[in-house]
């Protein structure tokens, strides 16, 4: 008999290189009448997208918007760049999700250890690693990693071999006490996925494979993605080979961290946020109790910041519309997904924005900024059940303003 790891890394293999699912096997397509809401007004997120690919923006895009356990609008724009033609499609085309991995790799499988018992939010972090006691260290929990509040710096430059990269991050001194102030840290998610790890005995990759993604049928969704996958992926910069995570930390930590280096496509991605509006279970099958999800995508008292999740205060990539309970986060290659529970309505918004324009350079990041924010606007905008709100004259995409 094989040992366990053996399977789980031969499950994984097998799963990366599926041709994925028929968009309505796990997710249903609806009408937008069918959902209250306007086609028409949907219809305006071809303009802000299109507007974009023809300044140069980004060479391709996918977007996917749901609401009430369906997909109502689900396109793919422009090409996978980097030489290639091909088109986006929001089904087959893996993008490098970069921070996204915060909240669909490592806040999912946090989840899973709380709702098992096996992880305490308020445990030190210290009870899991004792590499991390050392001084102030000691008083930093888990909590504090996910809101980051640990007091850890935003980044710090690695090694080139993972063993001592890792070595480098849990030696990493604070710059400010366990909880006197939020710095937006990759160090606190890396540090609980070697938690993670930690706990469960496997790699973090492999655990969130099994735990997560194949009990949601995410086909598409993994770290490292296999050669073969080349072809499907989404150029992420210019002179990186497709399937290569272009953050320079998680790439010195081999590929798999807790901060980012998934890879997956849009129609994944819809998969996980009606997994989140679900309250953490999915047809008939629950990962997580939805007092767990409540947890983890409530907005802490001194920010907007949630447990990984941050939440949307008006502004940024969720746009002006959504409800102040939606909660999201964003990737510096050009990734957004938020989730906008009181709507019951999720939007994704997946670019290759540090691909660089045609003529070479990377477009001005207001452009990334006002087509997350409008099209975030124009799924809120087109809930038309109830009191619609007005259309507003342009959107900001139309006004170009740093364009």
């Amino acid at each position: 008999m094989l040992p366990s790891f053996a399977i789980a890394a031969a499950v994984l293999l097998a799963t990366s290189l599926l041709p994925t699912r028929a968009g309505d096997e796990l997710l249903p397509h609806a009408a937008p009448a069918d959902v209250g809401m306007s086609a028409d007004r949907l219809a305006v997120i071809d303009r802000v997208v299109q507007r974009a690919i023809d300044a140069g923006g980004f060479p391709g895009a996918a977007v996917v918007v749901g609401r009430h356990g369906a997909i109502v609008w689900e396109r793919g724009y422009g090409a996978l760049g980097g030489g290639s033609s091909a088109a986006v499609d929001p089904e087959r085309t893996l993008f490098d999700l970069a921070s996204l991995t915060k909240v669909v790799a490592t806040s999912a499988a946090a989840m899973v250890l709380v709702d098992e018992g096996r992880l305490g939010l308020d445990d030190p972090v210290g009870r899991y690693l004792p590499e991390f006691r050392a001084g102030a260290k000691g008083r930093v929990t888990i909590r504090h990693l996910l809101r980051h509040r640990s007091g850890l710096p935003a980044g710090r430059t690695l090694a080139s071999s993972a063993a001592e990269s890792r070595r480098l991050v849990l030696g990493t001194a604070l710059e400010a006490a366990p909880g006197e102030r939020y710095e937006y840290s990759d160090l606190g998610p890396i540090v609980l996925g070697f938690v993670i790890e930690r706990i469960t005995g496997e790699p973090l990759d492999r655990f969130v494979q099994h735990a997560v993604y194949a009990r949601l049928g995410m086909q598409s969704t993994t770290f490292r993605p296999a050669r073969a996958l080349a072809p499907r992926i989404a150029a992420t910069e210019p002179g990186v080979p497709r399937g290569e995570v272009h953050d320079r930390a998680s790439h010195a930590l081999g590929g798999v961290a807790g901060h980012a280096g998934l890879f997956g496509t849009a129609g994944d991605l819809a998969i996980f946020a009606q997994f989140m509006l679900d309250r953490g279970s999915r047809h008939g099958v629950r990962l997580v109790r939805d007092s767990t999800v409540a947890a983890f995508t409530r907005r802490g008292a001194e920010d907007r910041q949630a447990l990984g999740w941050e939440t949307c205060a008006g502004g940024g990539s969720c746009g002006q519309r959504l409800s102040r309970t939606a909660f999201g986060h964003t990737g510096f290659t050009g990734t957004s997904l938020w989730v906008d529970p009181e709507r019951d309505l999720f939007v994704i918004v997946l670019t290759n924005w540090i691909a660089g324009r045609p003529g070479g350079g990377v477009a001005p990041v207001a452009v990334l900024h006002d087509v997350r924010a409008d099209v975030a606007d124009l799924a809120a905008l087109a809930v038309v059940d109830g009191a619609p709100a007005p259309m507003p004259d342009r959107m900001r995409s139309d006004a170009r303003i740093g364009w």
